[in-house]
């Protein structure tokens, strides 16, 4: 008898907050494509995000951490945050690649607007042979694979695409409500939402 294939999910991003939507998408994916977990990958200097505001990492680790702490196939990964930037995705899915035993599959999920901006990442053909891409539905987008295909040969079956739950809801969006005094209970969870208000986050 063989060894069974250990089948690991990645979900990266700022967490500035992490959200309801977040752990809904990792919920699906983990239970959908069978996997063993899911790894929460917080940011420590994204590219894509310089010039913005973001909260300081050790804000952005422990809003994970109480999120997800409920939850034993979600974990905290700290591998972006504990090297120095700039962060790209390609680096990240090596370095997880390398903690982990030969014959791990890696499973990277994003979002259908992520999908389509692919070619614009840094070494996107190297992420592909990396692991599987998990796009998973967002409300209002579609994927032009004809363009995706020119741009990246062989994309298509690398990507997995997975329905999930329509939740338009965005970290962003929670920092504005916050900033408005308006409630954001039940958009994040309850300890997060309460490490917002004794931290004073996303106040002007």
């Amino acid at each position: 008898m063989g060894r069974r294939v250990v089948k690991i999910g990645i979900l990266g991003g700022t967490f500035d907050p992490p959200h309801i939507g977040h752990l809904i998408l990792a919920e699906e994916a983990w239970a959908r494509l069978k996997l063993d977990c899911v790894y929460f990958v917080p940011a420590g200097d994204p590219p894509h995000k310089r010039g913005k505001p973001l909260s300081p990492a050790y804000h952005r680790r422990r809003m994970v951490e109480l999120a997800i702490a409920d939850n034993p196939h979600f974990l905290l990964s700290t591998v972006d945050l504990d090297r120095p930037g700039p962060h790209y995705t390609i680096d990240m899915v090596r370095l997880l690649r390398d903690a982990h035993p030969p014959g791990t599959e890696l499973y990277f999920l994003m979002g259908l607007d992520s999908l389509a901006d692919l070619p614009n990442w840094h070494q996107a053909d190297r992420l592909l042979a990396n692991c599987r891409l998990v796009a998973l539905n967002r409300y209002g987008y579609k994927v032009d694979w004809e363009k995706l295909e020119a741009a990246l040969p062989g994309v298509r079956e690398r990507v997995i695409q997975l329905p999930m739950p329509e939740l338009e809801i965005a970290s962003h969006v929670i920092q504005q409500r916050v900033r408005e005094g308006l409630p954001i209970r039940y958009q994040v969870l309850t300890a997060v939402e309460a490490y917002i208000h004794e931290h004073g986050l996303y106040r002007d």
